[in-house]
Formats: structure tokens, C-alpha cells, sequence
């Protein structure tokens, strides 16, 4: 006859089994190494606004070259596969793609991670040009980008100055402002502050954009941010 005490130890084992097992899932999903196919949930499309289980949506998109390719199609994205940058010293890249639009605008992205390149292209499409008619009645037409890989450490924070940005591995862009359709120019360091209607304008879609990238930080984070947005789909989650 099993005792109480020898049956209460054997179900708590399980359940730590079980909470061990879905905490590696819920880790395996975040960082990317668990295959499409192998996923509750079904592949991220560029077509319609996601909503459910987006980020982890996303993450599959890492690893997996022929997703990424299936998914980043124009109309949304003019994307192009480029070979991988193994990585030295921190620095190098995977899955990445080249591209000169996203979402209807001109950008000149040498190389961005797959799954940074959907998010920008879901972004751009299902929430800054809706914002753009709505607010100026003219749709984006080119996005003005400071840079996306560049092997280095963060910058503008002590606490992280020894650790490489998501920069390093090509997965982050910085976004210092806009083009409107007729001309119109909207710039992050110029029309951030104040109630003018680019500010609003900027402030919304700086918001939004924490539903698709980890890190989204703007002017309000640190002095090093006054000009621009940074984006990332790192592994922590700071939207600022």
C-alpha cells in the first residue's frame, strides 16, 4: 500500500515535470528553435492584421529559411534572401533578407533578420499607413533608417555598454523619420514633442509598434534615442 506522503511526492514530481516540459516550449517558441511544423499555432501572414499569439508568430520565423521565403511576398515586402554572416566576436547574422519596400514605402535595408523584416512589413502595413491617411489623408511613401547591422556594443545606457546590440546580428532598425505622399516630411527628432498632428502622428505609431517588435524605444528613453525609433525582436521586451 502506497503511503499518503510517498503518492503526494510522486504528483508533485509530475507536476514539476509538466511545468519543466511547458517552461521549455514557451522557451523553445520565444527564441525560434521550435520548427513551424511542430507549433499550435499557424504561420504568420502578412495579409490581415494578427492578432493571437503574434510574437511567438513570428519568433518561428527565425530559423526557418523556406517560412521566411513563403511569407515575405509582395505586395507587402520586396524581400530577397541573403547568404548567412557566421557569427565572430558577437557579430554576423541568419536568415536575413535585403529589401526595398515594405509596405507600400521605400526603404533601403541591406540586411534585416527575417522575422525583423515581417514585423517591419506588418507594422508599416497594417498600422502607420492606416495612421498616415487617417491623420494626413496622404499614405507614407519612404522611411527615413539610420542603420540596421553595425558590429558593436548598445549604446546610451552604462549598465549594457559591454553587451552587443541587436545591431551586431542584424536584427534591430532605427527609424528617424517619414516621407508622406506630395512630400510631406515627418522627423523624429524635429516633431516628436509638442500637439502638433506629427507628433501625435509619431507617438501612436511608436506605440503600435510595441505589438510587433520586443524593444521599441523612442526620444522619451535616453538622450542617445532624441533622433530616432529603434526596433528589435531580441530576447527581452521594453517598449519606451
Amino acid at each position: 500500500m502506497t503511503s499518503p506522503t510517498r503518492s503526494k511526492s510522486r504528483f508533485l514530481s509530475r507536476v514539476f515535470l509538466v511545468l519543466l516540459l511547458a517552461g521549455a516550449t514557451f522557451a523553445a517558441m520565444r527564441l525560434g528553435w521550435l520548427p513551424q511544423r511542430f507549433s499550435p499555432f499557424p504561420p504568420i501572414s502578412l495579409d490581415e492584421r494578427p492578432s493571437w499569439f503574434l510574437d511567438t508568430r513570428l519568433a518561428a520565423l527565425r530559423l526557418d529559411r523556406p517560412l521566411c521565403e513563403a511569407v515575405l511576398k509582395e505586395p507587402h515586402i520586396s524581400a530577397t534572401s541573403i547568404a548567412d554572416q557566421p557569427y565572430k566576436d558577437g557579430c554576423g547574422w541568419q536568415n536575413a533578407v535585403r529589401f526595398s519596400q515594405v509596405g507600400g514605402a521605400k526603404i533601403g535595408a541591406e540586411k534585416l533578420t527575417c522575422e525583423m523584416a515581417a514585423a517591419m512589413a506588418l507594422w508599416i502595413e497594417h498600422e502607420v499607413q492606416p495612421l498616415a491617411l487617417e491623420s494626413f489623408g496622404a499614405r507614407v511613401v519612404s522611411i527615413g533608417d539610420m542603420g540596421i547591422f553595425d558590429c558593436r556594443n548598445i549604446v546610451g545606457n552604462p549598465l549594457m555598454k559591454n553587451i552587443r546590440s541587436q545591431h551586431a546580428t542584424a536584427n534591430a532598425i532605427d527609424i528617424s523619420g517619414f516621407t508622406l505622399d506630395g512630400g510631406r516630411q515627418i522627423s523624429v527628432l524635429r516633431d516628436w514633442s509638442g500637439r502638433s498632428k506629427e507628433a501625435a502622428f509619431l507617438k501612436e505609431i511608436h506605440r503600435r509598434a510595441c505589438r510587433y517588435f520586443r524593444v521599441a524605444l523612442g526620444p522619451e528613453y535616453n538622450a542617445a534615442h532624441k533622433n530616432h525609433f529603434h526596433f528589435d525582436r531580441g530576447a527581452f521586451s521594453r517598449c519606451k
